[in-house]
């Protein structure tokens, strides 16, 4: 599997996601009613005992629909070979805060410098052809930022975005009839989870209940090097073959 893949070309990105505001009365009357519209849909598939109200439905899950949720925190990693003896390292970097602009001009910024190639340059995620790519897409489109090559994809047939490697579509071996999570491949592979600390389900409270971003950007790199290590154990690699160092 991948045998071809030279890691040096490929950006391991995750993405964390909060609703837009911190509760649904914050939003325009017309934001409330279409999120009243879009929760209505979404509380039909619910069972009866598990429903909840619009206000509720908001602070549980608008952060996974990006017209209703903003970015604030892209993390990415990048492998890079010691010239000296050829060992692999990774080094991560966060772009994150509470502007949503800034942080994806800054990400750009870094696909259109240094990987702004889809014939040579490859990124990776869990889940980032479902959700990170299309969210970022999304959020750039409503704050008016140009797209950088990688993401340019409108139109693309599904075979010229093989630059995009989803670990979960790899697990999948063409069954779609499941989600495997991050964690219970890391679990598999006795890779150490990134989940020791928080995980997704905590990120709304975190950022808007007790603010502290900084735990949800050292939660969003660990992402980064789990998926990372996926990446090599489905290589065939050593998944612990590498050092990790903040940029």
């Amino acid at each position: 599997m991948l045998n071809n893949l030279d890691l040096v070309n490929v950006l391991v990105l995750d993405i964390e996601t909060v609703s837009g505001h911190k509760s649904l009365e914050d939003l325009s009357p017309e934001m409330q009613y279409l999120w009243g519209i879009k929760s209505g849909s979404l509380q039909r598939k619910a069972n009866e005992e598990d429903r909840k109200s619009d206000a509720e439905s908001y602070t549980d899950m608008a952060a996974i629909y990006s017209e209703f949720g903003k970015i604030i925190c892209i993390s990415v990693g990048v492998f890079r070979r010691d010239k000296e003896n050829g060992k692999l390292n990774f080094h991560v970097k966060s772009y994150y805060g509470h502007d949503e602009a800034k942080l994806l001009l800054e990400f750009a910024t870094l696909l259109n410098k240094h990987y702004n190639n889809p014939k040579k340059h490859f990124i990776c995620g869990h889940n980032i052809k479902e959700f990170d790519i299309p969210y970022i897409c999304r959020r750039m489109i409503v704050n008016g930022i140009s797209f950088p090559e990688m993401l340019d994809i409108y139109g693309k047939k599904p075979w010229d975005l093989e630059y995009f490697i989803d670990t979960l579509n790899l697990w999948k071996f063409g069954d779609f009839k499941s989600f495997t999570s991050l964690k219970l491949l890391c679990g598999l592979f006795e890779i150490p989870t990134p989940k020791d600390d928080i995980d997704g389900s905590e990120v709304g409270k975190t950022y808007w209940e007790q603010n502290d971003i900084e735990r949800i950007e050292t939660y969003c790199k660990k992402d980064v090097v789990a998926t990372a290590r996926v990446l090599l154990r489905m290589m065939l690699q050593d998944p612990m073959g590498f050092e990790v160092h903040d940029i």
